[in-house]
C-alpha cells in the first residue's frame, strides 16, 4: 500500500509572524539622503572655490546626483541660484549699430501692413469666387436637367 503525505492547505499553514524591521529600512533610508545631501554640498563648495559656474547641471554632475533631485532640495536649490547669480556676469548692453534703428523698424511695420492688406483682400476674392462655385454646384445638384454634359461638341 502507499502511503499519501498530505499537504496542508495554504489557508491553514500556520502563518508566520516576520519581526517589524521597518525602522531599519526608515534609518538606511534617511543614511542614504544625507550621504546624498552632503555630497551635493561638497560639490557645491567645490565648483565654488574653483571658481566654476555654478548651475544644477554642475551641482549634479560633480556630487553625482540627478538635477531633480537638486531641485526638491529647498536650501539647496535656493543656495545653487544665489551662487548662479552671483557668477552670471552682466551682459553689456547691446552696441548701437547692432540694433535695430526706429525708422527701419518703422519700414518693417509699413511692410508688414501691407502684406496684410494684400493678403486680406486675396483672401475676400477667393471666399468671393468659392460662394459663386458653391451656388453653382447647389443649382445643378437641385436642377440635374440644366446641368450642362460634356458632348463631343464642346470637347
Amino acid at each position: 500500500m502507499t502511503s499519501t503525505r498530505q499537504i496542508p492547505h495554504p489557508s491553514r499553514a500556520q502563518a508566520i509572524m516576520r519581526a517589524d524591521n521597518r525602522h531599519h529600512i526608515h534609518q538606511a533610508a534617511q543614511r542614504r539622503h544625507e550621504l546624498t545631501r552632503s555630497k551635493a554640498i561638497a560639490a557645491l563648495r567645490q565648483l565654488e572655490s574653483r571658481g566654476s559656474p555654478v548651475t544644477f547641471e554642475s551641482v549634479a554632475a560633480e556630487a553625482r546626483v540627478s538635477r531633480s533631485w537638486l531641485y526638491t532640495q529647498p536650501n539647496l536649490r535656493d543656495e545653487i541660484i544665489r551662487l548662479r547669480a552671483q557668477h552670471r556676469p552682466n551682459r553689456p548692453p547691446a552696441r548701437t549699430r547692432d540694433r535695430a534703428s526706429t525708422d527701419s523698424l518703422h519700414t518693417r511695420l509699413a511692410i508688414a501692413h501691407n502684406r496684410i492688406r494684400a493678403l486680406t483682400e486675396e483672401n475676400a476674392s477667393l471666399r468671393y469666387q468659392l460662394a459663386l462655385a458653391l451656388g453653382h454646384t447647389r443649382k445643378n445638384q437641385a436642377n440635374p436637367a440644366h446641368a450642362p454634359s460634356v458632348t463631343a461638341s464642346t470637347r
